[in-house]
């Protein structure tokens, strides 16, 4: 409640717009806090589902081994749960100019600048996508089922996330109990790589730990994939950003040349976006840009310990700034 109160003094100080913003944050933050039980309640109550309960003590498990084994942050966060009975905690939105790659950085007090806006509600997130569309932006918005507030509050377990298969809710624990772990300000794409790579592997030494080759060779497979699509879209976005940068090309001979690099990726990958978007690959970007240097890094570290010790000297020192 102190640190919600901290965050509700900086209404005092902010313009109308940000206001609004921050309203809805802490009005977010605080129904999260406030749904959330203890899990040891949810397991001892008999209104619990039985397999809410197996997802609970799973994630117990879970939550367990990220300490013991990933020397990861021994705290009360995860230790509770909130059903907040909607598929997503909040909706980003990522923007970038029409002729740029580079995302439209969002600058916050504490957390510093990141290359997205987050909302509780879909419906404000969307509004928000409008008013960047109509500046001439890029925008994409995508659901997240989980985020990490750093420490500043025990994270608790969520609903949007609770029934994923037991790999992924893994990943996503492991993923953001890193961002307790090191936290650079500024940089969404060190802290999101570092997240990332924190989460493989120890998604990997937790399958090989629970015996399950099966989905081990599963999970593998499934980071081939997504280590296959990140690259893709970083060639794209490289070949964007050199024809962005051509001085001898005319504005619609830049959008014509988007259209078509971006054309060959929706071929490789239908999944993505119809139109041509830059904040879709922003989004992508982001999370995976620097993983191939975290993984040589961890590599080179010998273990997890050593490998947060070196990140966190590249934080303090400011060394990650000039690896970028």
């Amino acid at each position: 409640m102190t640190r919600l109160l901290l965050l509700a003094s900086l209404l005092l100080v902010s313009g109308c717009d940000t206001l609004s913003y921050y309203r809805q944050a802490i009005g977010g933050q605080f129904e999260i806090l406030h749904a959330a039980r203890p899990v040891d309640a949810w397991l001892s109550d008999p209104a619990t589902p039985s397999e809410l309960k197996a997802r609970l003590e799973l994630a117990r498990r879970i939550r367990r081994f990220a300490a013991a084994e990933l020397a990861l942050p021994d705290n009360s966060s995860y230790t509770a749960y909130a059903d907040l009975g909607r598929p997503f905690v909040v909706w980003n939105v990522f923007a970038a100019p029409e002729l740029t790659a580079e995302p439209k950085k969002e600058c916050f007090p504490f957390a510093g600048c990141v290359g997205y806006r987050g909302f509780f509600s879909e419906q404000d997130a969307r509004q928000h996508a409008e008013a960047l569309k109509a500046q001439g932006y890029d925008v994409y918005v995508g659901g997240v089922p989980a985020y990490s507030t750093l420490g500043w509050f025990s994270d608790p377990l969520l609903s949007t996330y609770i029934r994923y298969p037991d790999a992924q809710l893994a990943r996503l624990l492991f993923h953001e109990l890193a961002h307790q772990v090191v936290y650079a300000r500024d940089d969404t794409a060190f802290n999101e790589s570092f997240a990332v790579t924190v989460e493989e592997e120890g998604v990997r030494r937790w399958l090989q730990a629970e015996g399950r080759s099966a989905e081990l060779e599963s999970f593998h497979a499934a980071q081939a994939r997504r280590q296959k699509f990140a690259a893709d879209v970083k060639e794209t976005r490289a070949r964007l950003e050199a024809t962005y940068n051509d001085a001898s090309l005319s504005r619609e001979a830049k959008l014509e040349r988007k259209r078509v690099e971006y054309e060959k990726l929706r071929r490789l990958y239908p999944g993505i976006p119809a139109e041509p978007n830059n904040g879709f690959l922003v989004s992508v970007a982001l999370y995976t840009e620097r993983v191939p240097e975290f993984e040589r890094l961890l590599r080179e570290s010998g273990s997890l310990e050593a490998f947060y010790a070196r990140v966190k000297e590249l934080v303090r020192t400011g060394e990650y700034r000039r690896a970028s």
